[in-house]
């Protein structure tokens, strides 16, 4: 059966980006992200947007759920899932290739595998109720609701605990409404590198950004209004800098301890693209963004 969706991911780093770009310019696509920070407005270089990749001979490669909300707003998987669909339809309805790319596996996973998302609108009655509980009590009640927790950062969020209860509670609601989802035919591709030239590409990104003026946009988020709690809650860049930007550790400790912990994440990702393919997900790697290959194979896909 021919293929109605292109999925390109990988850890960060990998090159992802330019490939599916480049599959959206050669197959009349257009992209969507998934990505759970590049989402917000103003995270940019923190969250390696690299928008520049998106114009290809002086044609702009159309994007979705980029700079979609402001950094203070809540977007979950429920959100991402629900504007996924309309996305997807929307591009099919103007004959084009829904590309799908990013390296949030929970994303992805909720698109590939169907994930039953049920609608859990905010009650401030029951938020209340659950901010006068402390966070282990908030973390028995979000594992006695599931059990197998596979977001284990919701776990280190007060108000991520809170928002994944709400989820879990409107999802044992008994007769739930089941959305209507547009059927998914997807080709997975996953970009692939050799461990030691994974790493060496991240570093090397690392000290790009840091060039570029990361620094200065997480202070200038800061100065913008959002609270240090918020900016850390975005992990990784936002963490260590804002730690940094606090006085917490020297310039050396955060760029340290930021290289190591974006190693660590690259390699969280590729556990849980590995997980996905025992799940029965077929994931098509080519090795060092091999463009030539993928396309070949994409061609057969489309047909």
């Amino acid at each position: 059966m021919a293929k109605n969706l292109i999925v390109i991911l990988g850890p960060t780093a990998s090159g992802k980006t330019r490939v599916g770009v480049r599959l959206a310019y050669d197959f009349n696509g257009e992209i969507i992200s998934a990505d759970s920070r590049q989402v917000y407005r103003n995270m940019n270089i923190g969250t390696g947007k690299d928008l520049n990749e998106y114009v290809i001979n002086g044609r702009q490669i159309p994007y979705h759920l980029i700079d979609v909300v402001e950094p203070e707003d809540e977007f979950n998987l429920f959100e991402f899932q629900k504007r996924f669909y309309e996305i997807f339809k929307g591009i099919h309805g103007r004959n084009r290739l829904p590309v799908l790319v990013g390296g949030t596996g929970l994303y992805l996973e909720s698109v590939l595998c169907e994930y039953d998302m049920p609608e859990a609108p905010l009650n401030g009655e029951t938020r209340n109720d659950l901010r006068r509980k402390t966070k282990d009590k908030l973390q028995k009640i979000l594992c006695g609701l599931k059990p197998q927790l596979h977001n284990r950062t919701d776990l280190d969020d007060t108000e991520r605990l809170i928002r994944a209860i709400e989820i879990e509670r409107a999802r044992n609601v008994r007769n739930q409404k089941k959305k209507e989802k547009p059927k998914i035919e997807a080709g997975v591709f996953g970009v692939k590198w050799e461990r030691n030239a994974l790493r060496s590409r991240i570093t090397k990104r690392l000290e790009e950004r840091l060039k570029q003026g990361m620094v200065e946009e997480v202070s200038g988020l800061q100065c913008a209004g959002l609270s240090w709690k918020k900016l850390e809650s975005f992990g990784l860049e936002y963490r260590f800098i804002s730690q940094y930007l606090q006085k917490k550790i020297t310039f050396d400790e955060m760029k340290n301890k930021l290289n190591i912990a974006i190693h660590q994440f690259a390699k969280r990702q590729e556990t849980w693209f590995r997980r996905m393919e025992k799940k029965g997900i077929i994931i098509n790697w080519v090795v060092k963004d091999d463009y030539s290959s993928l396309k070949e194979i994409v061609v057969k896909l489309l047909k």
